[in-house]
């Protein structure tokens, strides 16, 4: 059995379609500009949202309320991942 990279469950080939279909709506010229202010806004959106993370934490930590049980599960999520992976990975290589 073949698999394909899939990015978003859209294959290599429907992705080409997009980008196909995108020239020809905006334009090879245009398409630069489309790109850097969608970068431009993924960035603000991250930064936005790193602030409000920052934000809770601080005011959690202002407040007395203990922040480490989210480190722990991480930790035990973290474990149970790669203990998945280990698993996985000896059923992957028998095939």
């Amino acid at each position: 059995m073949i698999q394909q990279a899939t990015f978003l469950f859209i294959s290599g080939a429907e992705i080409a379609f997009i980008l196909f279909i995108a020239i020809m709506v905006f334009g090879a010229d245009k398409l630069p500009e489309i790109a850097r202010g969608l970068g431009k806004g993924m960035r603000t959106l991250k930064d936005a949202t790193n602030d409000i993370k920052h934000e809770i934490t601080k005011t959690a930590e202002n407040n007395g309320i203990d922040t480490s049980i989210t480190k722990d599960v991480k930790k035990e999520l973290d474990k149970v991942k790669d203990d998945i992976e280990d698993f996985t990975g000896s059923v992957k290589r028998k095939f």
